[in-house]
């Protein structure tokens, strides 16, 4: 692609070099440069990337967008922006033919439910005759085709590749996850969506945004930026829960019409008649084009409101209400989202990535109401990420479970003992029994807890601890397949241990 064509979408505060000069690559890491590419120099967190702009030249890079035109060597052919990632991202989608611009795009945010809902959307599209490509925590993926997943939502060049690689393998429409990272970082502005769904908002990611004020703000920029009517979409919506207290504030500043869902009648989009049970769920699903009665094999209340967002964002899309029932009920499990893992023991073991104490409270919400027996639940909290949130989630799971196993998650560069240390002030204030490890062999008696660091140990732990019957929570990890500690990634998948555990 020529240059002139690129500095058309980035619109730079200032420029030269020869406007035919052929781009053969867009790069934000010098070390990945190759001959004929356009590098984009970022400020990040750790590393300011206008001190790579040598590198990258050095390796080929044949010119710069830059935010400080002090670094670029003279006679180099330059552009000059305010903000060079929302330029990169523009310049990401020009680059790769605008994948989005010709398909329906969904883009899901929200701290809680974003997976369950971008699944469930996919099976409505496929129910539609509209495959979709799905871009999440999980994977990226359409059918056969599968990419891993570093980010939830990729840097813009990746994304936008990964997006023209999706609809060239035939994807009828594309499913996103997006992050609050994702929205601050402006990885997302060349997207062209048609429907943002907003799932809730609590706790999470302080470590970044600070505050629950910024956290709101990066979320609501898909919807009062990114989702304006434009000639190229000009019937795009907003799916917004109307009964997560942030929902109204995301609703007002929309700068597209909005359809709410929830279980107030008030709702656009609502469940009535809704029943819980160990087999899942069942109620009648009321949208603006009509009613039908619905069966969903998943649990839990949580749960409802992650299908009324999928209907939502597909009645948005004016998807036929028979295939979002079928697509409802056709869709069977996602990885690590109260994911069984089988045993001949008579006890129900699920994995779930429940990570924050909203989601940890509402899946222990979930299993209190369908429980025969105890639950027991494991968790640990991330290293590197926002403390504040670790005594708040000892204080749920050791509160609603008869025992919490207190263990690691990604200690990343922490001591695992101080993360510890930090869940049990959220725990000790409670007053109950902590037992010791060793106590735990022959199972336990009362209301308690207990600590071991090592996430394996923990899960065998709990497992000899438990009885026919029980409820085994394996919390916070859910699809993930490593651990880190320190700063090296080792392979650890809570469902491979605790099939071990009961073996």
């Amino acid at each position: 692609m020529q240059l002139g064509d690129l500095l058309q979408r980035i619109e730079p505060l200032r420029c030269d070099g020869d406007p035919g000069m052929e781009i053969q690559g867009l790069y934000y890491d010098s070390r990945q440069v190759q001959p004929g590419g356009l590098f984009f120099a970022l400020r990040g967190v750790d590393a300011d990337g206008h001190r790579f702009i040598g590198s990258a030249l050095r390796a080929g890079a044949v010119a710069v967008v830059a935010e400080d035109e002090s670094f670029v060597p003279p006679g180099v052919p330059r552009a000059i922006v305010a903000d060079g990632r929302e330029a990169m991202s523009r310049a990401a989608a020009a680059f790769y033919g605008d994948p989005t611009a010709g398909v329906p795009l969904i883009g899901i945010t929200g701290t809680n439910g974003k997976t369950t809902t971008s699944y469930l959307i996919e099976a409505i599209m496929e129910a539609a005759g509209m495959p979709a490509a799905v871009l999440g925590t999980v994977n990226y993926r359409f059918r056969d085709l599968t990419f891993p997943a570093p980010n939830t939502t990729p840097e813009s060049v990746d994304l936008q590749k990964t997006l023209r690689e999706l609809v060239d393998a035939g994807a009828a429409s594309i499913v996103m996850e997006v992050s609050s990272h994702a929205l601050e970082q402006r990885r997302v502005d060349g997207c062209c969506f048609d429907v943002g769904v907003f799932t809730n908002l609590t706790r999470d990611h302080l470590d970044y945004h600070l505050t629950m004020d910024a956290y709101l703000a990066s979320k609501a920029r898909l919807f009062n930026q990114l989702l304006s009517v434009t000639p190229g979409k000009p019937r795009r919506r907003a799916a917004v829960n109307g009964d997560d207290p942030y929902g109204p504030a995301i609703a007002a500043g929309a700068a597209c019409p909005v359809l709410t869902y929830g279980m107030g009648a008030e709702a656009g989009v609502r469940a009535v008649n809704a029943r819980f049970s160990v087999n899942g769920i069942t109620g009648v699903l009321v949208t603006p084009a009509g009613e039908t009665p619905f069966r969903s094999a998943m649990l839990g209340r949580f749960n409802l409101y992650n299908i009324l967002a999928a209907a939502t964002a597909c009645s948005a899309l004016d998807i036929p209400l028979e295939s979002i029932r079928r697509g409802i009920e056709g869709h069977r499990r996602v990885p690590g989202r109260l994911e069984r893992v089988d045993n001949d023991r008579g006890i129900t073991v699920l994995v779930d990535y429940a990570h924050t104490g909203d989601a940890l409270e509402n899946v222990l919400r979930t299993l209190r109401e369908v429980a025969t027996a105890r639950i027991i639940t494991l968790f640990g909290c991330g290293g590197d990420r926002d403390p504040g949130k670790r005594p708040i989630m000892g204080g749920i799971a050791a509160g609603m479970s008869d025992l919490a196993v207190v263990t690691s998650d990604n200690p990343r560069t922490e001591d695992p003992d101080a993360i510890i240390a930090q869940i049990r002030d959220g725990i000790v204030p409670l007053g109950l029994r902590e037992y010791r490890p060793g106590e735990l062999a022959g199972g336990f008696t009362e209301q308690g807890f207990v600590v071991c660091a090592s996430r394996r140990d923990a899960i065998r732990l709990a497992a000899a601890a438990a009885r026919p019957g029980d409820i085994l929570l394996l919390a916070g990890k859910g699809h993930e397949d490593y651990q880190i500690i320190g700063r090296v990634k080792h392979h650890f998948d809570d469902r491979e241990a605790a099939a071990a555990a009961f073996r």
